[in-house]
């Protein structure tokens, strides 16, 4: 079975619409995100674009600012601070990465936690390790959307991460940990990492590797998520990575994505699985969305 990110995430934004309306209704304002974009990254600049596309569908307040790359890190604090202080704005993201002058742990921890929509603050960090309300990282909160959404059970289940970012491997182990599955964390340091990865019913990668996790790290039937998201530019890559059919696609295009898996061992191993794109991808907007939308609740609802 293919797990459609896509369809889900319509599913999410389509819930979002009249909780827009109850806050417009309640206090007069729609739930307000502000992006910080610094720099001109155009890889950052396509997600931001589609962030505040997907905020304007839902009715929300989508405002971007874009200060310049120079900037300094107590210039980017200053803009911080006043978006900490603005009434009309729910949700506060800062894009990453942002330029080597900048610290950027002191940009995130300044952001207020009420405000932090990416789930990133350490304090927002302690909620979702105590498994209290909070606002959740947004990739690892869509996947556990998706496999809810697809009926595929996590209690019980043997679930291994790979990767163990605090932006995806940490924070969806507690999210598992939390639906009652017995969770594995491996990372470089792990001996045996194909063994360690066939235990597992539910396999997570999220390690930026292009196709590491191969048939060897696959026990037969078990569910895939595949975080990863690289772009193949080298046709020997494209050929030792994708199946002969697909090769007609990188000589057309000039290059392909692919996920930390490789596709063609996952889509004949496993009983569901994350296609890239289309799989985790689209969930990651939606659950930022969701999260925004929730902040405003919180902060409308005295």
């Amino acid at each position: 079975m293919i797990l459609d990110g896509n369809r889900i995430r319509d599913q999410i934004k389509a819930e979002c619409r009249p909780r827009v309306e109850q806050v417009i209704a309640r206090a007069g304002r729609p739930p307000g995100l502000a992006v910080v974009l610094v720099g001109n990254n155009p890889a950052s600049e396509v997600y931001v674009r589609s962030k505040t596309k997907t905020a304007a569908e839902l009715g929300m307040r989508g405002e971007t600012l874009t200060p310049p790359a120079s900037i300094s890190t107590e210039e980017l604090l200053e803009i911080v601070e006043c978006l900490n202080a603005r009434p009309e704005i729910d949700g506060i993201l800062v894009q990453l990465p942002l330029p080597p002058q900048i610290d950027s742990q002191r940009i995130l921890l300044a952001i207020a936690p009420e405000k932090d929509v990416d789930g990133f603050h350490p304090y927002n960090v302690g909620l979702l390790a105590i498994g209290r309300e909070g606002p959740r990282p947004c990739t690892p909160a869509g996947v556990i959307q998706l496999l809810k959404r697809y009926d595929l059970p996590i209690a019980g289940k043997n679930a291994v991460v790979v990767g163990r970012s605090d932006i995806v491997g940490k924070p969806m182990a507690l999210l598992l940990l939390q639906e009652n599955a017995t969770v594995t964390i491996c990372h470089s340091k792990t001996r045996d990492l194909p063994g360690v990865c066939r235990a597992a019913d539910i396999l997570v990668a999220a390690i930026g590797r292009p196709a590491m996790v191969t048939a060897d790290f696959i026990k037969p039937g078990a569910v895939v998520i595949d975080v990863g998201i690289n772009k193949i530019e080298k046709r020997a890559d494209a050929e030792r990575i994708f199946e002969p059919e697909r090769l007609a696609d990188f000589d057309r295009r000039g290059s392909l994505l692919v996920g930390d898996v490789r596709p063609g061992d996952m889509a004949r191993l496993a009983s569901a699985y994350t296609p890239v794109p289309g799989g985790v991808g689209p969930l990651t907007i939606a659950m930022l969305m969701r999260n925004t939308i929730e902040s405003a609740e919180r902060r409308t609802a005295s």
